[in-house]
């Protein structure tokens, strides 16, 4: 870290956004972006947790991007079951518009999003309903991504990017296919074939978030330029 760099203890900046959400009528949009294996899921895991409860209610939900993984019929139809997770294996325009209508939608309003089933590698339909929620977690590899992926940006109201060294996305890839089922030859392909290559082209969008983040110690800290 350069001396013109700080760290800032993750429970500030959720107090920071809860100060934000206070008196708005449409939901506040954070977007976790940040390459495949960098710990996108537990960290909104952890905001969510971090937010709490008010009235019975929790205050944040996770609004997943590996929702609109397309299926896995149709990537094979494609030719593509091998690139899934590739910006191009996804239903961009499906995550947009939902992003946008979960954003405007009345407080209380049900918006479904699709969840993603890690054990069977496919979209579950509505995995999860927003109501009441107050505060979109959404996390994903390609939110600050051009192309397909450039009105993502527009809908976030806090645009965050988790870090981690290249070594620790190799690993943790590595297990993950491991247990998807993959023989460890096919794994360390995926690995490289596809997740780092993919983990470079989202790297090039690091400097379009408001926050850089990166684990720490077992906590999360916003590295504030």
């Amino acid at each position: 870290m350069s001396g013109d760099e700080r760290v800032v203890p993750l429970d500030r900046v959720v107090r920071r956004v809860l100060e934000g959400v206070s008196g708005r009528d449409s939901r506040y949009v954070i977007g976790i972006a940040g390459p495949p294996g960098a710990g996108k899921s537990t960290l909104a895991d952890a905001l969510r947790e971090a937010f709490g409860s008010a009235h019975g209610v929790r205050i944040a939900e996770i609004a997943p991007m590996d929702g609109y993984h397309l299926s896995n019929a149709e990537l094979r139809v494609r030719g593509d079951l091998a690139r899934k997770g590739e910006p191009d294996t996804f239903d961009a325009a499906g995550y947009v518009e939902n992003l946008g209508r979960l954003r405007h939608a009345p407080i209380g309003e049900p918006v479904p999003w699709p969840t993603f089933d890690r054990r069977i590698e496919e979209p579950t339909p509505a995995g999860v309903v927003f109501t009441r929620q107050r505060v979109v977690i959404t996390e994903g590899n390609y939110l600050l991504c051009d192309g397909a992926w450039s009105g993502v940006r527009d809908l976030l109201d806090e645009r965050w990017y988790l870090d981690a060294d290249r070594d620790v996305l190799e690993r943790r890839l590595l297990r993950r296919h491991l247990r998807g089922g993959r023989t460890a030859d096919a794994a360390r392909a995926k690995v490289r074939d596809s997740d780092l290559r993919n983990a470079d082209l989202i790297a090039r969008t690091r400097s379009r978030a408001d926050l850089v983040l990166r684990e720490r110690q077992g906590g999360y800290y916003a590295v504030v330029r």
